[in-house]
């Protein structure tokens, strides 16, 4: 089973030549590159959120295999979701679900169900995966499709992951966390509650993190992905984390009145 895609000529191109343009001019290749456990990006349309996403990926070591954490926005499909497919097909060609980790985490994470309709429609995850094709061709993904979770549950899932994560050492495995910040208010207020937010992530505190998104109201689509991502990373000893971008669609389209936050994170 493969997942064909969802968004391709909606939330990016579907001409190959024309998403590989866009993504040269989109990822800026950092000369000293980050060895990252984690990465948190945004999922919109490129032309709204990619120069943030661009960022962040061109800072960072190409990772042999992706575990993709995203939001689920369909309310399709599992709470915890494993895609149990093949691959993920883009206009960049195929990608592989890495069934190596796929199958240990069925095997060592209870909360993980083999699931493939919290899949079907979703962007989060698929809006990444042109991303990584672009910075190493060869990559492999582990697509994870989350709904709201507890505190309890994102640490399990958290040190689930990370411990498959850490007996295959011989691979260099990524944490992508997928989500936008705030949704639809004025680019002032979306700008001074997502630096909140973000303050949180950088100090590596999912439960401060979702502490303020609660107490704050951010409508943050793919919160419990950033703290699942968070807690994955601390359980592989990550220590530092780093802002790379933070923009609104304000800043692209000129239009300050309702807006879209998008931050761009690396964990090492």
């Amino acid at each position: 089973m493969k997942r064909e895609p969802a968004v391709a000529g909606y939330f990016y191109s579907d001409n190959p030549r024309e998403l590989k343009f866009h993504l040269s001019t989109l990822i800026k290749f950092r000369e000293n590159k980050i060895r990252a456990k984690g990465i948190i990006v945004p999922h919109a349309g490129y032309m709204y959120s990619g120069w943030v996403a661009g960022k962040v990926y061109g800072s960072i070591i190409p990772p042999d295999t992706a575990i993709i954490i995203g939001t689920n926005h369909t309310g399709l499909g599992e709470r915890i979701s494993l895609f149990p497919g093949e691959a993920f097909i883009t206009p960049l060609g195929e990608v592989s679900v890495d069934k190596e980790i796929s199958e240990d985490l069925i095997k060592s994470v209870p909360l993980l169900s083999r699931d493939v309709m919290a899949h079907l429609h979703e962007h989060s995850i698929e809006v990444q995966v042109p991303f990584l094709q672009y910075i190493n061709p060869k990559v492999k993904i582990v697509p994870i499709c989350l709904s709201k979770l507890s505190l309890e549950e994102v640490k399990e899932l958290g040190k689930g992951i990370a411990e498959v994560i850490k007996k295959h050492s011989d691979k260099y495995i990524l944490i992508v966390g997928s989500s936008d910040f705030s949704h639809y208010v004025p680019h002032e207020v979306a700008k001074k509650k997502d630096l909140m937010a973000i303050r949180e992530i950088l100090k590596l505190s999912e439960e401060d993190f979702l502490k303020v998104i609660y107490e704050e109201k951010i409508s943050a689509c793919g919160y419990i992905p950033i703290a699942v991502t968070i807690n994955t990373c601390k359980n592989l000893g990550a220590s530092k984390a780093e802002l790379v971008e933070y923009q609104t669609s304000g800043d692209i389209i000129k239009d300050y009145s309702s807006v879209v936050g998008y931050g761009g994170i690396i964990i090492y």
